[in-house]
C-alpha cells in the first residue's frame, strides 16, 4: 500500500458499500438509470474519492474539508435510500442493511475529522 488512504477503515468501508451500492442498483428499472442508479453511485464514489484525494499530500485543513464533502455525500446517499424505498426498488431490509452502514461510515468521517482539528 502505497498511499495514505489505503489504510484508512473509513475509506476501505466506503469502498466495499461503493460495491454493494452497485450490486444494489443492478436490480432498478431500467428507466431509473440515467435518474437514481446514476445518482447514487456519483453519490456513494463520491465518498471514497474525497477521502482519498484529501488525505494524500494534504493540510489536516485541506483533508478536514475533502472530509466534509464526503460526509455530504453520504447523506446524499441515505437520501437516494429513502427514495429507493419510496418507490418500491428496494425493501426495508435492503435499506437498514446500507444505511446501517452508512451511518458507520458517516460516524467514522466524523471523527476523522475530529482527531484532524486535535492535530
Amino acid at each position: 500500500m502505497a498511499f495514505k488512504f489505503e489504510k484508512l477503515k473509513v475509506w476501505l468501508k466506503s469502498l466495499d458499500l461503493s460495491g454493494d451500492i452497485h450490486e444494489l442498483t443492478l436490480g432498478f428499472p431500467k428507466e431509473e438509470l440515467y435518474i437514481l442508479s446514476s445518482q447514487i453511485k456519483r453519490a456513494i464514489d463520491s465518498i471514497t474519492l474525497n477521502i482519498a484525494e484529501g488525505s494524500t499530500g494534504q493540510s489536516n485543513k485541506e483533508f478536514n474539508r475533502f472530509l466534509g464533502i464526503a460526509l455530504r455525500s453520504a447523506i446524499e446517499v441515505v437520501s437516494c435510500l429513502y427514495l429507493a424505498k419510496k418507490r418500491d426498488l428496494i425493501d426495508e431490509k435492503q435499506f437498514k442493511i446500507h444505511y446501517d452502514k452508512l451511518t458507520e461510515i458517516i460516524k467514522m468521517t466524523q471523527a476523522l475529522r475530529k482527531a484532524l482539528q486535535i492535530n
